[in-house]
């Protein structure tokens, strides 16, 4: 899949997942409107969708219809989008400004702040549960509470907090595997369960997330010369991305023709510029 599909991809599949967003959020004018308009105003317009758009494409390397995972993409972009509202919080980064607009501290005040992080966690985990296959739902969500808990997203984020400004390697490497790179493996991975893929393909897609979700964050240091890049220099973490990269792909092999969208997309992030 060259850049340019991989552009065309990601655009198509962004409208298909800001619509059902638009369909699945509670209206501004529902009562009490103050929340509703804070949970709207922070997922749209939202970034390149990328996590759903993983799940979304892990559903369909397996076999999987797309649309019966759009609920689960969903989900994972609303409960990312609860971490971000957090993040953003004066008492962690402290932040004035997301996706070039205010943050939702910044809008709303900080109390609605917290209780709009609070209602997007609780409702994107009941969209995990949107579906007519119980026993593979809950096996998603259980993932998902998995790589968004202490062992995984919020343990990320307490260390990164806690850390240095220059920190050691397996501290530097646990912060990436789990502050970015955990949401990111259960967003391929719950695509292929929902999907209803063996254990062998899911523990693939899984392995692949991981790959591509630390390289994620490896692009981000450098974007922003921290982390890795001050460890390692640009080009060294350069060259670690790379490796993840090839890593990621080669885990896709089982998957043959179907994994091309997989593909294109662990390209992209590798070669994002921002």
């Amino acid at each position: 899949m060259s850049g340019i599909r991989v552009g065309g991809y990601l655009k198509k599949r962004k409208k298909l997942i800001d619509s059902a967003l638009n369909l699945y959020l509670p209206k501004e004018s529902e009562y009490p409107q103050v929340i509703n308009k804070a949970m709207r105003y922070s997922v749209f317009p939202g970034g390149k969708r990328i996590r759903p758009i993983l799940l979304l494409a892990s559903c369909e390397a397996c076999g999987g219809d797309a649309k019966e995972a759009l609920p689960a993409a969903c989900a994972i972009e609303i409960i990312h989008t609860y971490s971000l509202i957090h993040d953003d919080l004066p008492a962690m980064d402290n932040d004035d400004y997301r996706r070039g607009k205010l943050t939702s501290h910044k809008k709303f005040g900080e109390a609605i702040a917290v209780l709009t992080g609070d209602a997007l966690l609780t409702y994107g985990i009941e969209l995990l549960t949107y579906g007519d296959k119980p026993k593979l739902h809950l096996d998603a969500i259980k993932d998902v509470l998995n790589a968004i808990g202490t062992y995984g997203m919020i343990g990320g984020q307490v260390v990164d907090i806690n850390r240095q400004r220059e920190v050691d390697l397996p501290t530097l490497t646990y912060i990436n595997a789990h502050k970015t790179g955990a949401l990111i493996a259960s967003s391929c991975k719950v695509g292929g369960i929902i999907a209803g893929a063996s254990k062998r393909r899911l523990n693939a897609l899984e392995r692949y997330g991981e790959y591509i979700g630390f390289t994620f964050q490896i692009i981000d240091d450098i974007l922003d010369k921290d982390g890795f890049a001050l460890a390692f220099g640009i080009g060294g973490a350069r060259r670690e991305a790379v490796r993840l990269i090839e890593k990621a792909k080669e885990e896709l092999d089982i998957f043959g023709k179907k994994s091309s969208a997989l593909r294109g997309l662990a390209d992209y992030i590798l070669n994002r510029k921002k």
